[in-house]
């Protein structure tokens, strides 16, 4: 079945049981990466803001065997969850001194991005691209809002006061962790495929991995690039290390032996972000290198 004919199933669905004064509809979301993605939107009247539901993992439910009703009834939850119970003043992201505490910033690929990149102010570093976004915490939840170049206009900020505050903001607001891989894989997919399991294990056996992420792991990646992160791994770990980009959401580390692992590291990124990873959460396909005399990060 094609994604709007299940659109149209749903909405109809949807707004028969929610009943009149709610909008339902369906809007395609750009995601990381030129991903797009079909979220379904029910609003109350009077209401500026709802929660989106992403439709496309729920029509591969729907493909496997799921019944409508069942699908059905947990988009009904979510919304019971997620719904505000009036609107929501946006008024304060007018206001740069309103949200200059929680601008930060995330990585993503520039060659996936070009589309996005120039829409949005952000910052080259090496293949990738440091662009804002404003942690959002609100009546919805946590959540994040991307910041274009119209917004730098509306503010009236430069790229300067941005890097200034995101230097700051990120690090407080998404504190680094670094844990073993094994602890990570048990909380994925990936944990789940015993194939993969069976490599990663016997390479782990080799050469020890750490992944290197946020708190809470959530487009934890940026990590990289915190003042005196990848300096302490570098002493912990007693030397130059590989930065493999395992996502958006975090990359994994593993000490540079000198025994020749560029091929085989690189050959290994790529299978995993064709096979393992969320098309919308790759980062990159890139294999990086930390030197430790120098203090920087290269291409490996």
């Amino acid at each position: 079945m094609n994604m709007k004919v299940f659109a149209d199933m749903i909405c109809r669905e949807v707004g028969r049981r929610l009943g009149e004064g709610v909008c339902v509809e369906v809007r395609d979301v750009r995601k990381n990466n030129g991903t797009i993605l079909h979220g379904l939107l029910a609003r109350k009247e009077g209401c500026n803001v709802a929660p989106t539901i992403y439709l496309d993992t729920y029509l591969e439910a729907y493909e496997r065997g799921m019944p409508l009703g069942p699908i059905v009834r947990r988009m009904l939850d979510a919304y019971q969850e997620n719904w505000g119970e009036g609107p929501i003043d946006m008024g304060f992201f007018r206001s740069f001194e309103r949200v200059r505490d929680r601008i930060c910033c995330r990585l993503i690929g520039r060659e996936r991005n070009e589309a996005l990149l120039e829409e949005i102010p952000y910052i080259e570093f090496l293949d990738l691209a440091v662009c804002f976004y404003y942690a959002y915490r609100g009546e919805l939840g946590d959540g994040m809002i991307q910041i274009n170049n119209s917004h730098m206009e509306m503010w009236g900020s430069n790229m300067m006061e941005l890097l200034a505050l995101l230097k700051r903001n990120t690090p407080r607001l998404f504190p680094w962790a670094c844990c073993g891989i094994e602890e990570v894989l048990t909380e994925t997919a990936c944990g789940d495929d015993a194939d993969f399991r069976h490599i990663l294990d016997a390479l782990c056996e080799e050469v020890p991995m750490k992944v290197l992420s946020n708190t809470k792991r959530l487009h934890g990646a940026v990590c990289m690039l915190y003042p005196g992160v990848l300096k302490e791994m570098a002493d912990r770990m007693g030397g130059d290390f590989f930065i493999l980009p395992s996502s958006v959401h975090e990359t994994i580390l593993l000490p540079d032996a000198g025994e020749g692992l560029n091929g085989a590291l690189r050959q290994m990124i790529r299978e995993v972000n064709s096979t393992k990873v969320a098309p919308e959460e790759v980062l990159s396909d890139t294999l990086y290198r930390y030197d430790r005399a120098m203090g920087r990060v290269m291409t490996a």
